[in-house]
C-alpha cells in the first residue's frame, strides 16, 4: 500500500518551557510584615494601571497604512514592571536569569554587559563578549528586523546597528541594540536561539528590580515578541498565587490543561501587542450586573474593550460600572457588617467574626461571548476578596477610563491558554497544582 506524502502529518512542534515565579518570592524579605508587602505590590498596580491609560488614551496607536509587517507606531513610552519572572539561561556561559513577563509589550531584553551603565542585579550579569554564540543582528543585512517605525528604534548609519531607546512611565530608561543569542531552558535543558535587545545603559536605578536582569515581551504583535519568534500560536501559562512561594510553567506551542472555558481573543488593530477578550456578561451569585453586552465592545477608535495583562494586579473596571457591580456585592453580602476603610483602592470591606466563624462570600461569574457553562470563569474566595490591613476587601477596583483590566489577582492559580490561530483564551480554575 502506498502512502500519499501530501497527507501525512507534519511533526510536532517542540515545546519550549519557562519556570515562572511570582516577584514576592525574590522581594518578601525586604518587607516587615503581609501588608507592607501588599502595599508594594497595590502600588505597583496602580503605576501599571497609569501607564496602561496613558497608552491606550494616547494619540500614538496606529495610522492607516503606518506599518512594518502588521506593526503599527507603538507609544514611546514603557512600563519596565511585572508581576511574574520567567527563568531560563543565557548563552555559552549558561548564565541564570530572571526576566519579567509583560503580556503588553513585544520585545525581550536584558541587561548586557559591558556595560555603560548597568544597575546592580542580583544574578550575574550576562556578558555578551564573553558568550561564544553572540551575534548582533545589523540593520544593513537584517533591515526588516530592525523595527524603525517605532520611534523607540533606529538604524545606527556608522555601524549598521539596530539600536533602541526606551523610556518608562516612571522615567527611568534602556539603551541598547537588538542581537541574538543561545537560551537554554531549565526544565528540560532545550537550547533555541532567540532575538532579544541588549541593552546596555540603564538610567534610574532604582526603578528597575534587582532580581530581574530584564523584560520578557510575550505580546501578541509579530516581530520581536517571543510567541512570535518561536512560530507558534499556543502560549500557555500558569501564574502561582501571590503567596504560595511555588513555581510554574510558561509554555510555547503546548498546554497541559484541558480548555475548559473559553473567550474569544479579539484583534485591536491600534494596540496590537494587548490580549483583548470577548466579555459578555458579570453576574454576581445568581445577580446579573444590568448592563447591555454592547457595553464590553470597542467603540470608535477602538478604545473600550477588555483586556488581559499580566503586570497588573487587580481587576479594573470603568466606574459607571464598577459602582453597580458594588452596589450587588455588597447586597450579595449576608449577615457581615461593612466598615470603612480608610486605605485605598478598596472601598468594600468587612471585618473578621471575632466569634471565630468562617466568612463567606459571593463569587463571580464572567461570562464570554454567550452565557453557558462553557464561557463562564467562576472566581470565588482569594480571586473576589483580599485580606487587608485586617480586612476582607473587595479585590475589584473602579476608575475613569473607558477600557477594562482583568487582572492577576483573579487569574491567579487559573491555566491560561493563548491560541492565536484559533483566537481563544482558555481558563482552567487550580491548574497550578
Amino acid at each position: 500500500m502506498s502512502l500519499d506524502p501530501t497527507k501525512l502529518p507534519d511533526p510536532p512542534m517542540p515545546s519550549y518551557t519557562f519556570t515562572v515565579y511570582h516577584r514576592d518570592v525574590f522581594e518578601k524579605s525586604k518587607f516587615k510584615d503581609y501588608d507592607s508587602l501588599l502595599e508594594n505590590r497595590l502600588a505597583r498596580c496602580n503605576a501599571r494601571a497609569r501607564y496602561l491609560a496613558s497608552v491606550l488614551e494616547s494619540q500614538n496607536g496606529a495610522q492607516g497604512g503606518e506599518m512594518l509587517e502588521l506593526v503599527p507606531k507603538s507609544t514611546d513610552i514603557f512600563y519596565g514592571g511585572g508581576e511574574y519572572v520567567a527563568s531560563f539561561l543565557i548563552g555559552t556561559q549558561m548564565i541564570k536569569n530572571y526576566l519579567l513577563i509583560d503580556t503588553g509589550s513585544d520585545l525581550v531584553w536584558w541587561q548586557c554587559g559591558p556595560c555603560v551603565a548597568c544597575y546592580k542585579q542580583d544574578q550575574p550579569l550576562y556578558d555578551s563578549i564573553a558568550s561564544k554564540t553572540f551575534r548582533i543582528i545589523g540593520c544593513n543585512r537584517h533591515a526588516l528586523r530592525c523595527r524603525t517605525v517605532d520611534p523607540a528604534f533606529h538604524c545606527n548609519q556608522e555601524n549598521f546597528e539596530c539600536r533602541y531607546d526606551m523610556i518608562y512611565a516612571d522615567h527611568s530608561q534602556t539603551k541598547g541594540f537588538i542581537a541574538d543569542d543561545v537560551i537554554t531552558f531549565n526544565l528540560d535543558h532545550r537550547p533555541v536561539r532567540v532575538t532579544f535587545g541588549c541593552s546596555k545603559d540603564q538610567t534610574g536605578e532604582k526603578n528597575f528590580s534587582s532580581f530581574a536582569s530584564g523584560i520578557l515581551g510575550v505580546g501578541r504583535a509579530v516581530q520581536y515578541s517571543l510567541p512570535s519568534q518561536f512560530g507558534g500560536h499556543v502560549m500557555s501559562m500558569c501564574l502561582p498565587p501571590f503567596y504560595s512561594g511555588k513555581g510554574s510553567v510558561l509554555s510555547f506551542h503546548t498546554s497541559k490543561w484541558p480548555r475548559a472555558t473559553s473567550a474569544k481573543l479579539l484583534f485591536n488593530y491600534r494596540y496590537p501587542s494587548f490580549y483583548y477578550v470577548n466579555l459578555y456578561k458579570v453576574f454576581i451569585n445568581d445577580r446579573e450586573v444590568p448592563v447591555s453586552p454592547s457595553w464590553w465592545k470597542f467603540k470608535p477608535y477602538m478604545s473600550g474593550g477588555v483586556l488581559v495583562d499580566t503586570g497588573t494586579s487587580f481587576t479594573y473596571f470603568p466606574n459607571d460600572f464598577y459602582v453597580v457591580f458594588r452596589y450587588i456585592f455588597r447586597e450579595e453580602v449576608q449577615d457581615i457588617p461593612m466598615v470603612e476603610n480608610p486605605n485605598k483602592p478598596f472601598d468594600t470591606c468587612y471585618k473578621d467574626d471575632p466569634s471565630g466563624h468562617g466568612l463567606f462570600f459571593p463569587v463571580v461569574k464572567l461570562y464570554f461571548g454567550s452565557v453557558s457553562s462553557s464561557t463562564m470563569l467562576l472566581l470565588e474566595k482569594e480571586r473576589v476578596v483580599i485580606n487587608y490591613r485586617g480586612l476582607y476587601c473587595l479585590a475589584f477596583v473602579g476608575w475613569d477610563r473607558d477600557q477594562s483590566v482583568l487582572g492577576m489577582m483573579q487569574l491567579q492559580g487559573v491555566g491560561l491558554t493563548f491560541d492565536t490561530l484559533a483566537n481563544t483564551l482558555s481558563f482552567d480554575i487550580d491548574a497550578c497544582d
